[in-house]
């Protein structure tokens, strides 16, 4: 029995399957930097020095990787304004205003449900402290 081109286009797209090159997007998009960068242009085109001083804690290096990856991926444009000093600005593309209801949604998420994670932590953290006083699991 033959497979349609359709059938086969749609299993080369299986994150499930390790060399698929969708679960190099996953990998991308889950990084903590991706999503707050993400979040942090939905107000629109920024210059590197906005989103630095934005995304606390951020490396000068991976904030700018994380542009340059986002760029190269189409989520990302970067313009170059002629001036002294030169302005740089980033804002999202068609494509990263599609994946921006995911980011937003995660981020609220993630604030939104930090306590109740934290009181799991805790609680998972004082069994194991338990367990291993009572010589392991």
């Amino acid at each position: 029995m033959s497979r349609s081109p359709r059938t086969v286009e749609q299993a080369a797209y299986d994150a499930y399957l390790a060399e698929c090159p969708a679960r190099r997007l996953l990998d991308r998009i889950s990084d903590k930097w991706v999503s707050l960068t993400v979040n942090a242009l939905a107000d629109g085109p920024q210059r590197y020095s906005d989103l630095s001083r934005r995304l606390v804690g951020v490396s000068q290096k991976m904030l700018t990787q994380t542009l340059r990856n986002l760029e190269r991926d189409g989520f990302v444009t970067r313009t170059v304004t002629p001036s002294v000093p030169v302005r740089v600005d980033y804002a999202l593309t068609p494509l990263g205003e599609l994946l921006l209801p995911l980011m937003r949604a995660i981020k609220g998420w993630a604030e939104e449900h930090i306590g109740e994670v934290l009181a799991a932590r805790a609680v998972y953290d004082a069994a194991e402290t338990e367990a291993e006083g009572n010589g392991g699991r």
